[in-house]
């Protein structure tokens, strides 16, 4: 245990698959999550989903919003927003920011998502979904995307694409500039149980240390399709990276998936 965040059992994982996960040290610690847009700011991920939007305004759903960069560049537009996450410490950044009042902020998880309102463009980012480890919290996702999807309203999430060796490439180690001082980032590598990834998040501040267990779960394209499959939902497209290049099995990183109800 370091400062309060005791590392995962990685003997009882084997045992106990895909248990509904506990949230992240790094996500629910308002001063880890005031991190967060550090060390995954911009991108061209989130290039992409931006222009998936049509012209305003749009009913955008952010399931796994973390601090809402993505929505307020939705609503920066015009867009009307709702923006979702089990986290309240990353929810806390997100209001704070400039178009935080414009924006819908609910702090639930994708699985338990309800509204009565529909939404054109339901989006799922930052590998959000690999989160879902277990079997149930996929259906239900799956269940609550197609439930507040509108008519001819579309879904995209993505996943890493379990054929690539993301064991050789997991590890880093980077350095973050903040108004307290240099804080050093490093992610770790643990386990891999089938499907099941294990690692850690390290990091050092001035004046403490912490530590943040994580787990991811990396299923194929089949995998996924079937579950949509299961809860009414097709994938009209899989893309293989942020440049809408097709899905190639052996060496495409991404699976970025384009949903649209069966019905």
């Amino acid at each position: 245990m370091v400062d309060g965040y005791s590392t995962v059992d990685h003997t009882f994982v084997g045992k106990k698959r895909y248990s509904a996960p506990m949230p992240d040290p790094h996500y629910e610690d308002p001063k880890l999550a005031e991190l967060y847009d550090l060390d995954s700011g911009w991108s061209e991920d989130r290039d992409f989903y931006l222009a998936l939007a049509g012209e305003p305004p749009q009913n955008i759903l952010d399931l796994g919003c973390g601090t809402g960069l993505l929505c307020q560049a939705y609503a920066a537009r015009g867009h009307r927003v709702t923006g979702a996450d089990p986290a309240a410490a990353m929810l806390d950044v997100a209001r704070n920011k400039k178009h935080g009042r414009e924006i819908n902020w609910v702090h639930c998880t994708a699985e338990e998502f309800k509204a009565d309102q529909r939404f054109d463009l339901i989006i799922m980012t930052g590998h959000a979904f690999q989160v879902l480890v277990d079997d149930r919290a996929i259906s239900s996702c799956f269940s609550t995307m197609r439930r507040h999807l509108a008519p001819g309203g579309l879904i995209v999430f993505e996943s890493r694409n379990p054929a690539i060796d993301w064991v050789e490439q997991w590890d880093y180690e980077m350095s973050l500039q903040t108004p307290q001082g240099t804080v050093k980032e490093c992610r770790r590598f643990l386990s891999l149980d089938e499907d099941l990834m294990t690692f850690e998040l390290r990091y050092e501040f001035p004046e403490q240390s912490l530590v943040s267990p994580s787990q991811l779960r990396f299923l194929s394209r089949s995998s996924i399709e079937e579950r949509l499959q299961q809860e009414g939902l097709l994938a009209e497209s899989v893309l293989g990276d942020w440049q809408g290049q097709p899905f190639d099995e052996t060496s495409s990183k991404e699976m970025i998936f384009k949903v649209r109800r069966t019905d």
